[in-house]
């Protein structure tokens, strides 16, 4: 999966005072970083994710794509899949139908 999380660039978007005990801010730690960050308040709602397909040169929208090729191996004719990494475009940014709740918002949802 990776660090896709906001704790590898060093922000904690969903932080707040009464959240995570005492700590050697000072004064205003979260405000001036609340500011820094453009007084935008951040959500813990994901809208959009990053698409996991691929278009090929005819425009056709898949995860992998395959082309058939014919080995001859012993005088007899084989059909064989090459996969193809050469000219795919990535999707792109895919809009959700339904938000997700972000990765790093420390919130229990359901405790069992």
């Amino acid at each position: 999966m990776g660090a896709s999380g906001s704790k590898s660039r060093g922000l904690w978007p969903f932080a707040s005072s009464a959240a995570g005990g005492g700590g050697a801010e000072g004064p205003g730690g979260q405000q001036a970083l609340a500011r820094a960050r453009g007084g935008r308040a951040a959500t813990p709602f994901v809208f959009t994710r990053r698409g996991s397909m691929y278009y090929d040169e005819d425009g056709d929208l898949a995860h992998e794509f395959y082309e058939e090729t014919i080995v001859t191996k012993n005088g007899r004719k084989r059909a064989k899949l090459k996969r193809i990494h050469k000219n795919l475009i990535p999707q792109g940014i895919v809009k959700l139908e339904h938000p997700r709740i972000h990765v790093d918002f420390p919130v229990i949802i359901c405790e069992v």
